[in-house]
């Protein structure tokens, strides 16, 4: 029997199993995406860049979301501030509001407060409490301003008219409701022009002076009352000069 000994050389592969084992290995590198298409040169096969490995796509995909995160953020940041600059917007409108509110609180109260003179540029002729026979109470019930025949009259006050018309020994007369709760009367009036339930404020011209009743000469008798009789008169002087009036 015949031994053949082996040379130790191998004999290498045929040309057609060379490219089918070619084929599969670009194939596998294909299929993991190591590269990208099969005309890839062996030179840029044995160099893969970063485009040729797939790892651009994800870096950038990354990038992406950072930025689609980052919008997100501003675009919350932006909403934030807008709900901020409302919110701070409502609250000075609301202390604006407040503060108007206020003023006009304040105005009123003045408005109510506000007190004049039932003269202008006058002076009192005769005093509260004076003492003479021509008043059938033996005293002075009011003051007496002096004021010649169509002078005009006005109210010191705010208030609402409770009563005009013929008083008796005060002739016409007017007399009101005050704001405050007191009552003011107008007497020996010319005059009269307001009626029953006005409202006047102070300063308004309710009348004109004159000399109608037990008058010796024409004046303007005021009376300063708590109500509206005669009989409830207060110290008229001291009632003005307490709102403020320099008579």
């Amino acid at each position: 029997m015949a031994f053949i000994c082996a040379t130790g050389k191998h004999r290498k592969p045929g040309r057609v199993k060379r490219a089918t084992a070619q084929a599969a290995g670009v194939a596998a590198l294909t299929t993991t995406g190591v590269i990208g298409t099969l005309a890839a040169s062996p030179a840029l096969a044995a160099e893969h860049t970063v485009e040729q490995t797939g790892l651009t796509p994800v870096l950038t995909a990354s990038d992406d979301l950072a930025e689609h995160i980052d919008a997100q953020a501003v675009a919350q940041q932006r909403i934030a501030e807008h709900e901020a600059a409302e919110k701070a917007a409502a609250v000075r409108a609301k202390e604006a509001r407040a503060a108007k509110a206020r003023a006009a609180r304040e105005a009123e109260r003045k408005r109510l407060n506000a007190f004049v003179a039932p003269i202008a540029h006058s002076y009192v002729s005769t005093g509260y409490k004076a003492s003479s026979s021509l008043w059938s109470s033996g005293s002075h019930t009011g003051i007496d301003f002096h004021a010649m025949t169509g002078t005009p009259v006005h109210a010191v006050g705010v208030g609402t008219v409770v009563s005009t018309g013929w008083g008796g020994a005060y002739g016409n007369q007017i007399v009101l409701r005050m704001a405050d709760g007191m009552y003011t009367q107008y007497g020996h009036l010319s005059s009269i022009g307001v009626t029953v339930g006005q409202q006047v404020t102070a300063g308004q011209q309710i009348g004109l002076s004159g000399a109608t009743g037990n008058a010796t000469g024409p004046h303007l008798h005021f009376e300063a009352r708590t109500g509206p009789d005669y009989g409830s008169d207060v110290d008229p002087l001291a009632y003005l000069r307490g709102h403020g009036v320099n008579v």
